[in-house]
């Protein structure tokens, strides 16, 4: 079981990472985002939560192979349709594979 402050240790260990001020985490390599806590809308109002991680996956492909590969992992929202995002149950994933996943989006988001 992971959490927030894996989250923050693992970004923040990896080059040209800069964190931007906000209610959860959010971070950033050259400029884009590449995970950050999830602002939930479900209630009519926006909250931050951080018990779930918003990740860059790359592309359509690889967002519906984790979702439909790890669906007590990952979810998506109909906000987030047609984007390269996908949620992560913080409390369901070990800090290994969170690792991966953390690095993977610093990768593919830090490259020119």
């Amino acid at each position: 079981m992971a959490d927030a402050d894996d989250v923050r240790r693992l970004a923040l260990s990896l080059a040209g990472v800069v964190e931007i001020d906000s209610d959860g985490f959010d971070f950033r390599v050259d400029g884009k985002g590449f995970v950050w806590s999830y602002p939930d809308r479900s209630s009519g109002r926006r909250v931050i939560r951080t018990d779930v991680a918003v990740l860059y996956v790359g592309d359509e492909a690889e967002k519906q192979a984790l979702l439909l590969g790890e669906p007590e992992l990952f979810f998506t929202t109909p906000s987030y349709d047609g984007l390269p995002f996908v949620m992560v149950r913080l409390d369901a994933v070990d800090e290994k594979r969170l690792e991966e996943l953390v690095v993977d989006a610093w990768r593919m988001r830090g490259e020119p």
